[in-house]
């Protein structure tokens, strides 16, 4: 940023109108995904859609950041495939191609590409109409009082903090599921069923119900217990894994359902905290 021609200073006192030269970066998102030979788990393939269990750390499709090294880009390695030989979306472009829905970055578990634009019609259909069964795994902060519940707020741009999303605002309902699993020293394994899928829903509703998702540093907080702020320090990662997804097969009409294991990260987590 310069002022009058000169680069600003952290003390300038502005105390008159300012003309002020921003210059703003090209977006680092290519026009178009492209394969990339990049580790991927195959859970399911047919002609219509695969199944993928995305570890913790890769992003699903390319933006601003993380042009490169994609699930997308691994996707389209994998099938030996162009992004023009995958469908898009209505609203998306060739660097979103199957992509039907997405898990957070550090999110980890199922996802499933559509490799037709039927198929990827009949998926956005289920998701639109919440038929698709999605449940997560998550190891929360603190020890819930409650057993099981479900949470429904509303869901919209936290107006302090535009990364996140808060329960508070917005014209759209958010509902999740959550049942605890089993208890831990400080901690709590709970599962989340998605009744709706809003962005960031789950990491949201955690933190509203007052325990949320461990080592999340945009939604959560640091533990009190020194042992569980070591172990969530060491994570390197939030605390939430998408174990199961369910839905019809879009063209074929039969039921498919996988399950995800909880990845070692968080199943050593477990065993410390057990």
């Amino acid at each position: 940023m310069r002022v009058r021609g000169r680069p600003a200073k952290a003390s300038l006192r502005v105390d008159a109108p300012l003309e002020v030269e921003v210059e703003v970066p090209a977006d680092e998102a290519p026009a178009e995904a492209v394969a990339e030979d990049l580790p991927l788990r195959v859970v399911y393939q047919d002609d219509d859609l695969l199944v993928v269990d995305k570890p913790a750390g890769m992003v699903v499709h390319a933006g601003p950041g993380h042009p490169r090294g994609t699930l997308v880009n691994a996707v389209l390695h994998h099938l030996g495939a162009r992004a023009s030989d995958l469908p898009v979306l209505p609203g998306n472009d060739a660097t979103r191609p199957g992509i039907v829905h997405r898990l957070d970055q550090d999110t980890s578990g199922l996802l499933v590409i559509a490799r037709s634009a039927p198929a990827q019609e009949g998926l956005a259909l289920q998701f639109r109409e919440h038929t698709i069964r999605r449940e997560y795994l998550g190891i929360v902060v603190g020890e819930p009082r409650w057993t099981e519940l479900e949470v429904e707020t509303a869901h919209g741009r936290d107006p302090r903090d535009r990364r996140r999303f808060s329960p508070e605002v917005g014209e759209r309902r958010a509902i999740t599921r959550a049942k605890v699993e089993r208890r831990l020293r400080g901690a709590a394994l709970v599962r989340f069923t998605l009744a709706t899928g809003r962005t960031h829903q789950i990491r949201m509703h955690a933190r509203h119900l007052g325990h949320p998702i461990v080592g999340d540093a945009l939604y959560g907080r640091t533990p009190a217990d020194p042992r569980l702020r070591a172990l969530a320090a060491g994570l390197g990662r939030h605390a939430l894994h998408a174990a199961i997804l369910g839905f019809e097969q879009p063209i074929r009409g039969a039921w498919l359902e996988f399950e995800s294991p909880l990845p070692p990260e968080l199943a050593a987590l477990l065993e410390a905290l057990g």
